[in-house]
């Protein structure tokens, strides 16, 4: 008995299935050759849905060859092709297709063309896309609202904003994706203002924003730093409901944040509904960039605690937190949080981690990540440069900018920051005046406002203060608070009240809202005895409500953070502090410390002059870390404003009283670290033979054991032996060959290299010398083993 099947029944259960899906690429090729053995393989609807399954899994490959089994593909192939391979960013085939298709003879519709213009538009390829505007117009669908949205977005991605205006004028139907295509074009060329401008047009028309709008729209707030608007697009969002979407809200977190307004942020963040890590990463990258590293760690902490994976975004932030208190310890943590290998293959990653090491004052694990990097880019490269003129190595930092261009990058204007920075550090007039001019006159470069700020900032400090003053006239652009900050502080250090005066009238001009400038002022005309203007100034910072910026200094303790204030008294162990306090003024006096007050009148952001010299937050920290870590631990101590000159003196002494204090000091940042420890650490050396598993064996060992020091681009020997003696080895034993207790200087790696001919053992072997412990690294030869252990100790 035979049984007849229904060929219109299996086509309809096979277009059934393919409605429902394909878990897998294998079982979508299943289906297919079922299509072909039941002669359905020409079917162009169910070829169709075969080609989208196929690209919507990513599989372009599969999807091109069942498209050229096609006999006769008609524009609905074409068209899913076409938009397969955008969505698949496989821009050139999409447009390769759209030529292979009007060659075919098939004209391309409303459909075929948004998707074409979007490939150029991502592949910036005006040039083409005016050749597609030209078939819009002869196909009549210049006044589809889709096909111009997409005209639209070609030209203002490709920057022909005019263009762009002028077709959006024209549009006879404007809908909200449109109006977003030409806010987006808007931003795109950083015409922020004008992007405002047309949201507020849009609202106008009585059209509802979408999320796509809003986030765009509140970036560009974001970048004009306008909170004004940004609060009045805020209150748009919550009229509209919109406030619970996501990205909205996310968006909104990072306006206020990078508006300074931190409150505004977290107000809106607590309110979420539901965040996201992008969320996250924001609020604490804003937490960071404000100056509020630690709440930025308290985040952290509470986003690890609703055991939230952090990503690429969120550890830059908290190592950028980190790099601000100058939280080794906790820093070293959030590093271990994800895979070594993500830093070293991803140069941002690899960047934020460089920084927090070199800021932290721990420059060889620094240069460590720096060698291991797989990726680097330019902005690696100006990490290391700047950390390694931060903490004193200038030469290095010089050394390594003269090989950036054999390694093939060539150096950017933040290249040059750290070079002027670090001859800032080391007083190098000659050298900054080489690299300055250099900008330009080498590199083709235009001079930014920051390098005439660090420029400037040598040679006031340099005490060529009429040079600098002259430089500041003749920049080409008007001259910031950074710029004139600079001259005032070589008016500080070299006591030109005259010229002071006339700084702190432009400060106030530029920054009405700084009290730091107010109080400096006020101060050069007390002592002037000019009260009457010192009290007129008083007044109009009571009148304005202008507040000083209180002092503020955190040390690290056990992964801890401790923050203080000035006169701090709530610590918990408070009683304690103030009694090392005491301890430490009567050493200091011992020594010949006595309390210099004069430099309030010249350091920017003094701190309150009613409260005693010795209780800055400062000093509060290091007495704290002098009671609660071990005496050759390193203290790190950073403060949000610049250190006063009787705080920088005292601290001097506090050094040599409790076994050295190296400063460092970021002008960029202002920041200041105090470490607490020796300058060199004590090493044995001791390097050993061994020979594998077998055979007993004898050997004539003759060569050199060598151990250096490297500072980076520097080394010194530190001991060499030669060696010409018979060895005989039973398997397994250990013969030693050299031990040697040698003095290394911190900050460096011990080298030790072993050249023995005989048993054809060669290798050379790098500690970094950075904590106290024993390591042990090992050089094969085919039969033998060379040993070298080193125990680092008095750290």
């Amino acid at each position: 008995m035979t049984i007849s099947i229904n060929p219109s029944s299996k086509a309809l259960e096979i277009r059934k299935r393919l409605f429902r899906g394909c878990n897998s690429i294998k079982q979508l090729k299943h289906v297919h050759a079922q299509l072909i053995r039941l002669g359905f393989h020409q079917d162009s609807f169910l070829v169709n849905m075969i080609l989208r399954l196929s690209l919507e899994a990513g599989n372009t490959d599969y999807a091109r060859l069942v498209f050229d089994e096609s006999r006769e593909p008609n524009i609905f192939l074409w068209n899913t092709m076409i938009r397969g391979f955008v969505s698949n960013d496989c821009l050139y085939e999409a447009i390769e297709f759209y030529g292979l298709m009007r060659r075919e003879g098939l004209f391309p519709n409303n459909f075929t063309l948004p998707f074409v213009l979007k490939a150029c538009a991502r592949r910036l390829d005006l040039q083409l896309g005016v050749k597609i505007h030209t078939h819009v117009v002869k196909g009549g669908f210049d006044y589809d609202v889709f096909v111009q949205t997409s005209l639209l977005c070609l030209y203002a991605k490709c920057g022909c904003l005019e263009d762009a205006q002028k077709l959006f004028d024209d549009m006879p139907e404007k809908n909200v994706v449109s109006w977003t295509a030409i806010i987006s074009g808007y931003i795109g060329v950083a015409q922020f203002q004008e992007a405002v401008e047309m949201f507020r047009r849009l609202l106008e028309m009585d059209l509802r924003p979408d999320s796509f709008t809003l986030v765009r729209v509140l970036s560009a707030c974001s970048q004009l730093r306008d909170i004004r608007n940004g609060e009045w697009i805020h209150r748009c969002i919550e009229e509209m409901g919109m406030g619970r979407n996501v990205f909205v809200a996310t968006s909104l977190v990072d306006m206020y944040a990078k508006c300074g307004s931190m409150e505004s942020a977290r107000s809106v963040f607590d309110g979420m509904p539901e965040k996201d890590i992008v969320s996250w990463s924001v609020m604490i990258g804003g937490y960071t960039s404000n100056g509020l590293p630690k709440e930025a760690v308290d985040l952290f902490f509470q986003m690890q605690r609703e055991n939230v994976e952090p990503d690429c975004f969120t550890m830059v932030g908290i190592l950028s937190a980190c790099a601000r208190l100058g939280a080794l310890e906790l820093g070293d943590w959030v590093s271990s949080l994800i895979d070594k290998n993500e830093f070293l293959f991803n140069p941002v990653m690899g960047t934020a981690l460089i920084d927090m090491y070199a800021k932290c004052g721990s420059m060889t694990r620094a240069w460590i990540i720096f060698k291991d990097m797989k990726e680097r880019d330019i902005v690696v490269l100006n990490a290391i440069i700047s950390g390694l003129a931060m903490n004193g190595h200038v030469k290095a930092a010089f050394g390594l900018f003269g090989q950036m261009e054999k390694m093939g990058f060539r150096p950017d204007g933040n290249t040059f920051i750290g070079l002027l920075c670090g001859c800032t550090h080391a007083g190098l007039v000659e050298d900054g005046r080489r690299y300055f001019y250099s900008i330009s006159s080498v590199y083709s470069l235009t001079p930014r406002i920051e390098h005439y700020g660090c420029f400037v900032d040598l040679l006031s400090r340099s005490g060529f203060l009429n040079e600098a003053s002259q430089l500041i006239k003749d920049m080409p652009v008007e001259a910031n608070a950074v710029v004139w900050g600079a001259l005032l502080g070589g008016c500080r250090i070299h006591r030109e009240t005259q010229l002071a005066e006339h700084v702190l009238k432009r400060l106030i001009e530029l920054e009405p809202w700084n009290s730091g400038n107010y109080v400096l002022l006020s101060n050069i005309y007390s002592v002037s005895g000019r009260w009457d203007d010192a009290a007129y100034l008083r007044s109009i910072m009571n009148e304005k409500g202008i507040q000083k910026t209180p002092g503020c200094s955190w040390i690290e303790v056990n992964g801890i953070v401790h923050e203080f204030r000035v006169g701090e008294q709530s610590h918990p162990l408070c009683e304690k502090i103030y009694m090392k306090l005491e301890e430490l003024a009567k050493q200091l006096k011992e020594v010949g410390y006595v309390p210099t007050t004069e430099f309030v009148l010249f350091d920017i952001e003094e701190e309150e002059k009613e409260h005693s010299l010795g209780c800055h937050s400062e000093k509060l920290a290091i007495a704290f870390g002098l009671i609660s870590i071990a005496p050759k631990d390193v203290i790190r101590v950073v403060k949000n404003l610049r250190i006063c000159g009787d705080c920088h003196t005292a601290i001097k002494l506090i050094s040599k009283i409790t076994g050295g204090i190296k400063g460092e000091n970021d002008p960029c940042s202002m920041e200041m670290n105090y470490m607490v420890s020796s300058d060199a650490a004590q090493a044995t050396v001791k390097v050993t033979l061994i020979i594998g598993d077998g055979e007993d064996s004898a050997a004539r060992v003759y060569g050199m054991i060598t151990a250096r020091s490297s500072n980076f681009l520097d080394e010194s020997v530190l001991f060499q032996k030669a060696l010409n003696e018979h060895v005989e080895v039973r398997s397994g034993q250990l013969i030693p060959l050299s031990r040697s207790v040698v003095s290394v200087p911190l900050d460096s790696f011990l080298v030790v290299q072993a050249d023995l001919l005989g048993v054809n053992a060669k290798g050379t072997l790098r500690f970094p010398v950075y904590s106290s412990g024993t390591y042990e690294k090992r050089i094969y030869s085919q039969s033998w083993e060379i040993r070298v252990n080193v125990t680092l100790y008095d750290y």
